[in-house]
């Protein structure tokens, strides 16, 4: 699924089951420390993913550790990102000449939890994933898309392609969403200043999403200027 959302230069793994059977290197096991086994589960498939993909750009099987907010520790010149939910779980790299930063998510295509679209969704947004202040809970779906999942998981790759260039925190509510529906895109305006992409102060993030077989999937893809007929440009 992620993988008609990105462009060719960027290598993807998907799977719909654990894939247990590679061995981690000791720089991940530490990672992993006294994580529960759910936690192990998702972990090493996503590495096994990250390394489909990777040799797909010719690089041999290396350790991909997480830095101190969760995040895959990718090899110099590389860039890259990780998504898991129930069922699935997938991995998009690049290199980091031909892409600046890659952020995907996949989530389960249902509505939130009760009291989770409040922490995630604010002002227009409410509106938009069919909120209002009499029924806070209330999803709506549109097209059989669960739009306040949807939301969630476009603001999640809009942080997964964030960090990478900023190493800084990027609060829900710094991150302003409108999605087309009909053309399965949305936009990001950043609320709070953004980093400089070459040369300039990135304003937002657009991105592209896709729901199948009980999944959303959303994606973020930054390249720069003198990489042309590319998606993804602020």
């Amino acid at each position: 699924m992620i993988e008609r959302l990105l462009p060719s230069t960027v290598a993807v793994a998907e799977t719909r089951v654990d894939s247990l059977e590679i061995e981690l290197f000791p720089e991940e096991v530490q990672s992993l420390g006294r994580a529960v086994d759910k936690r192990r589960r998702e972990f090493t498939t996503g590495r096994a993913c990250a390394r489909t993909a990777l040799s797909e750009l010719g690089v041999e099987p290396i350790a991909i550790p997480s830095g101190a907010r969760g995040e895959p520790l990718w090899p110099p010149g590389i860039v890259g990102s990780i998504t898991h939910c129930r069922g699935y779980c997938g991995c998009a790299v690049a290199r980091a000449d031909r892409v600046l930063s890659v952020g995907i998510d996949a989530e389960t295509n249902l509505p939130l939890p009760d009291g989770v679209l409040e922490q995630v969704a604010f002002g227009p947004e409410r509106e938009l994933a069919g909120v209002t202040a009499q029924s806070p809970s209330t999803s709506t779906r549109r097209d059989d898309v669960c739009l306040d999942r949807l939301l969630f998981s476009a603001k999640e790759s809009v942080y997964k392609a964030w960090f990478p260039l900023t190493g800084a925190w990027l609060e829900f509510e710094d991150v302003e969403l409108s999605i087309d529906v009909p053309n399965a895109t949305f936009v990001a305006r950043l609320l709070v200043p953004g980093p400089a992409v070459d040369g300039t102060i990135l304003k937002e993030f657009r991105g592209r999403w896709c729901a199948e077989n009980g999944l959303l999937c959303t994606s973020v893809i930054l390249t720069p200027i003198t990489v042309p007929g590319e998606d993804g440009r602020p």
